[in-house]
């Protein structure tokens, strides 16, 4: 039967009879994959193994002890002491435990983890203790040296029995999209796990104040937050921090802290010293689409002032709510160097040239950077015009005046009397137009705008009535812009910028 199909695949593949007349030339035959030699993609080593085996040491597991005040959801019923086993309506502790990864930066036994890894996990939650794991198994007791929040870095301390294997730290500056990547941790408890991959994108931002995260496709799973990201000379680039995935597990998505960022913090905490920022006293927006149009700019090149401080280096430099901030000391202000990390970045009490664009108008000032508060401090500080102004409103007292849909904005408004003051609870010297109805189909009624709510300036001009306000819609059209930038003020809010879409014609 052997030597039989072999004639007919002969046959059908137009082979010469020759290659077919003995069974014993089939019996030569080797396998498909015999005697290969090693290959992979051009840049890239034929195996990781031996890397692999020189960094693995350096990597560790952590663990923490917490405990959790569990409170009597039966507290004054007839069930109470069903909770607890007795225990009434006196809260109730409960043991928890977090699992992540570190690894070694110096031989006496430092190490670096990500903040969330240490800290308690719930509400009411503290942490009684951390231990570090090496690879071979050895368990030591860490002390928490230091932790920056901000960052999700913090810093551990044991007390090794001889010297440790270590890493240094790379530099990620140099790292291209493209590269190829390894990442070892603890991934689902599983110890000492490597994946390896390529560097997605640089500069990604998920949404904190100091994101520049380095992306990746190499697996990261819940547990290996705190592990090593290293490059092919076994370099650390980066810190495993996120993952990006609506099942929590790996879809191919993960975000490590660049070593850029991380070395200074790390080496500040090892000190035992407090990371401190640089801070200027301003809030801010990014220069997206709408915001960018309203103002006649280019989208993405400088972020917008919503508001300043009185008394910080902002305000003493004369900036402005409504300048567009363009540059900090010769660094230009993108969504990949957000204004936040460039000031962050800046030496406290140092003078820095700051390059802002004013009514259109480029102009060049000088600030003196403070400190950063505590996040208690800026709190009290921090404008929540988001709240309100993010959901549509339906309005149910719809003006009976056509001029409302007639305008490009879908705005009707009147001018402020001293009697509308008094109602609307707003300062008395408040100047403006306060709005009687929204066109909800519009771009305004979609970003919230409603009924008593006062525009004070449009296109930065004071607007005291509706006949200025299209004046200066008219002013925005002809220019060919397709936006234009409201300043609104809305009873116990401080008064925000607004840039609202006008309506096709």
């Amino acid at each position: 039967m052997r030597y039989a199909y072999a004639i007919t695949g002969a046959l059908l593949l137009g082979g010469t009879a020759i290659a077919v007349t003995t069974s014993s030339h089939v019996g030569a035959q080797v396998a498909q994959n015999e005697g290969m030699q090693a290959a992979a993609p051009a840049g890239a080593p034929a195996s990781l193994a031996d890397m692999v085996e020189k960094l693995q040491p350096a990597v560790v597991n952590i663990s923490t002890k917490q405990r959790v005040q569990v409170q009597n959801p039966f507290a004054g019923t007839p069930f109470g002491d069903l909770f607890g086993q007795g225990q009434g309506g006196k809260p109730q502790t409960r043991q928890a435990q977090s699992l992540g990864s570190g690894f070694i930066i110096s031989a006496d036994g430092y190490i670096v983890t990500n903040n969330h890894v240490v800290s308690a996990g719930a509400e009411g939650a503290t942490v009684d203790s951390i231990t570090v794991t090496l690879t071979n198994r050895e368990e030591y007791p860490a002390k928490l040296i230091g932790r920056d929040p901000a960052t999700d870095i913090a810093v551990l301390k044991i007390e090794p029995k001889k010297a440790l294997p270590f890493v240094k730290f790379g530099d990620s500056t140099k790292a291209r999209v493209g590269d190829w990547v390894i990442a070892i941790g603890n991934p689902f408890a599983l110890s000492g796990t490597v994946t390896a991959g390529i560097i997605s994108a640089v500069h990604r931002g998920t949404g904190g104040t100091y994101d520049k995260f380095i992306q990746t496709d190499a697996s990261i799973n819940q547990g290996n937050s705190g592990g090593p990201m290293f490059d092919m000379r076994g370099n650390v680039i980066g810190i495993n921090s996120q993952i990006l995935s609506p099942s929590g597990g790996n879809v191919g998505i993960g975000f490590a802290i660049p070593s850029e960022q991380a070395q200074p913090i790390v080496e500040t905490l090892r000190k035992g010293q407090a990371v401190k920022r640089g801070y200027l006293g301003i809030q801010i927006s990014p220069l997206g689409e709408d915001l960018a149009d309203s103002l006649g700019l280019a989208k993405n090149r400088g972020e917008f002032v919503q508001g300043v401080e009185p008394g910080k280096g902002a305000d003493k430099a004369g900036i402005k709510a409504g300048d567009v901030i363009v540059s900090v000391a010769g660094q230009e202000v993108t969504p990949d160097q957000n204004l936040s990390s460039i000031v962050a970045n800046q030496p406290i009490g140092g003078r820095v040239p700051i390059v802002l664009l004013r009514n259109g108008q480029r102009q060049t000032v000088t600030a003196v950077v403070g400190e950063r508060p505590s996040e208690d401090e800026l709190n009290a500080f921090a404008q929540q015009q988001d709240d309100d102004f993010s959901q549509q409103q339906q309005q149910d007292d719809q003006s009976g005046n056509s001029q409302a849909t007639r305008q490009s904005l879908g705005i009707s408004a009147i001018p402020l009397t001293s009697n509308i003051i008094r109602q609307l609870g707003i300062a008395a010297d408040t100047r403006g137009i306060v709005i009687t109805a929204v066109d909800g189909s519009t771009d305004a009624g979609a970003k919230g705008l409603r009924r008593g709510d006062v525009i004070i300036t449009a296109n930065n001009r004071p607007v005291a009535s509706q006949a200025e306000l299209d004046a200066q819609v008219k002013a925005v059209s002809a220019q060919g812009r397709t936006a234009i930038l409201l300043q609104v003020l809305r009873r116990g809010q401080p008064a925000v910028f607004l840039p609202v879409r006008l309506r096709d014609k």
